[in-house]
């Protein structure tokens, strides 16, 4: 391999292991020779490591991926002398960067930038990144917020550039070499299956893996298909760091550029695609963006983005459930469309993506980002007069989840996604979804808005106990019947759905339910109401509920299913639907 020979390599590491706290290092002079230095990243050292690098690279000595290697070993041994001193060593790291233009650079520049932000900034253990997850980095302290306003843009542009290759008109006129690069390769696809990653010539399995040029002989497609993936890989998560730095980034980039690179063309995304985008850029914003930018970032994010996700769900799980068949716009190159590996893949294309949509509900729901919201213990009684119910309006600064549901476009399609959630036949989905139907049933309960209250106490409840009778979410099964005790004791009173929703149940009986009113009226434990609620929905369902069936563990495979091909699938009990109540009542 070209570059920096075995014994340059071993002068660099012996000096990089030399450690953060001696007193004395060395240094390699541009005649390849170690010289001695008093601080090992002081000025002048900086300057001559600089320059010895530079000069390497002009002798095609120094590789950038070996570039970027050394640059986040110099980060390492920075990290622990202070803020200014990465302030220092990133100046002359980065700044001669913005000048260069090919292609794999251009690359190798995404990646640099990339560990710069995993590797500067404050360490934090373990206990106080979990204790943290939605407290932005202290922007101003960071030493990359000042390189942000200048590292930003451009990539920003260009991955718009990359997302529109999927899309019309540009995906119609390109060559047979690019179409067949945007395939999914053999890795990815061995993975999707759970074999053994088996790479071939010119693929790789991680972005680090990159080549700085074109491998002799190597088809050309594979050059294209390793850069394009590697730049989305490190630029997602580029914008995934930087937002973690808080107000920093969100103020030093227009909002409306951003949202036009990433969703413009969210239509012609590809599941897995689309599932990366979700998992590195749009949570990170969405747990770190202040609340004062909501309105600019969040709403025009997610708007888009739960409206393509909602129909596009819809449409592969109704296929998969009708036809065994979940249709996904995810190429997989030459394997052909009956192929049973494009079947297994394309199952578990559709459930990642589901899961990875209902990850973003529950961040939704996270109470770092609800500060606001009170529980029902802090709302009192469950027969509250509605005098004491507070505008939705209130809760729109203090809860991610009231914001939310004030804007009719993105919270129809976030509603659709959760009742539906509850027929898709995912268990892990349904887990995720969870704590955002409690923050809606919290919202309902605390606020006069009546088609929210109506959702939960129709749609909401009618979902979950459809969920319920899916055997896979006996797992989930105490929590569903937390929300179905949560529905009935707090909204019942003030609306008679619940009610109904419960007495259209096969086997209800009024004498029932009537029992059920007494047996809640006679104990406050949220314990004892749940076994009450659980064993009237056993009663009234005659064991029809699987899911409180059978609670014993199983494992299920679930990327391997088998289904009737030729007729339509029946999921859960059916519910009488209403056009004027619920769900509808909001568009």
């Amino acid at each position: 391999m070209d570059g920096i020979g075995e014994g340059e390599w071993g002068k660099w590491i012996w000096w990089i292991s030399m450690g953060d706290g001696a007193t004395a290092g060395m240094t390699l002079g541009r005649n390849n020779v170690v010289e001695p230095t008093l601080s090992r990243l002081d000025k002048n050292g900086a300057e001559s490591i600089a320059d010895t690098m530079a000069y390497l690279q002009s002798e095609g000595c120094l590789l950038r991926a070996e570039h970027n290697h050394l640059c986040e070993a110099f980060l390492v041994m920075s990290s622990s002398a202070g803020i200014q001193q990465q302030q220092e060593v990133l100046v002359w790291l980065l700044e001669p960067i913005n000048k260069i233009q090919f292609m794999w650079s251009i690359y190798h520049n995404v990646t640099l930038f990339e560990r710069a932000l995993k590797r500067s900034g404050t360490k934090k253990t373990a206990a106080a990144s979990q204790a943290q997850a939605t407290t932005p980095v202290t922007g101003n302290l960071h030493p990359m917020s000042s390189h942000l306003p200048w590292i930003l843009p451009p990539l920003i542009r260009l991955l718009r550039c990359i997302h529109a290759l999927w899309a019309k008109p540009f995906s119609e006129s390109q060559t047979g070499e690019v179409k067949a690069a945007k395939s999914m390769t053999v890795s990815e696809q061995t993975s999707l299956l759970g074999e053994a990653n088996k790479l071939t010539r010119g693929q790789v399995a991680s972005a680090d893996g990159l080549l700085d040029a074109q491998r002799e002989g190597e088809p050309k497609e594979n050059n294209i298909r390793n850069w394009l993936r590697g730049i989305r890989d490190s630029g997602y998560n580029v914008i995934g760091l930087a937002a973690s730095l808080g107000e920093s980034f969100f103020r030093c980039i227009e909002g409306s550029s951003v949202t036009l690179a990433l969703m413009e063309n969210v239509q012609a995304m590809e599941f897995r695609h689309l599932r990366q985008l979700i998992h590195l850029v749009i949570i990170p914003l969405v747990k770190y963006c202040p609340a004062e930018l909501w309105q600019m970032w969040i709403f025009n994010l997610l708007q888009p983005l739960f409206v393509h996700c909602q129909q596009a769900l819809d449409f592969s799980w109704s296929s998969f459930l009708r036809e065994g068949r979940a249709k996904v716009p995810d190429s997989f190159g030459s394997l052909s469309g009956s192929d049973l590996k494009v079947e297994v893949m394309e199952e578990k294309l559709l459930r990642d993506l589901t899961r990875e949509v209902c990850s973003v509900l529950w961040v939704l729901a996270s109470p770092g980002l609800n500060s606001g919201l009170p529980s029902l213990e802090q709302l009192g009684p469950a027969n509250r007069i509605n005098s004491s119910l507070k505008d939705l309006e209130s809760f729109a600064s203090s809860s991610i989840t009231g914001f939310l549901m004030l804007n009719a476009a993105t919270a129809i399609p976030a509603l659709r996604i959760t009742v539906e959630v509850f027929s898709w036949t995912d268990s892990e989905a349904v887990t995720k979804v969870i704590p955002f139907c409690f923050a809606l049933i919290h919202l309902a309960v605390a606020t006069n808005r009546a088609e929210l209250s109506q959702f939960v106490a129709k749609d909401l409840f009618s979902s979950i106990m459809q969920g319920l009778s899916v055997e896979l979410n006996s797992i989930t099964s105490a929590e569903l019947v937390g929300l179905c005790r949560e529905i009935y004791v707090y909204l019942s009173d003030r609306d008679p759905t619940p009610r109904q929703v419960l007495m259209s149940l096969p086997h209800m009986k009024q004498e029932d339910l009537l029992a059920f009113d007494e047996s809640l009226s006679k104990t406050a434990s949220p314990k004892e109401q749940k076994i009450h609620m659980r064993n009237l929905l056993l009663l009234a369902s005659g064991n029809k509920l699987r899911a409180l069936v059978g609670q014993k563990a199983t494992n299920v495979i679930t990327n391997v299913t088998t289904r009737n091909r030729t007729s339509a699938a029946h999921h859960g009990l059916s519910v009488e639907e209403d056009d004027h109540i619920g769900l509808a009542a909001l568009s």
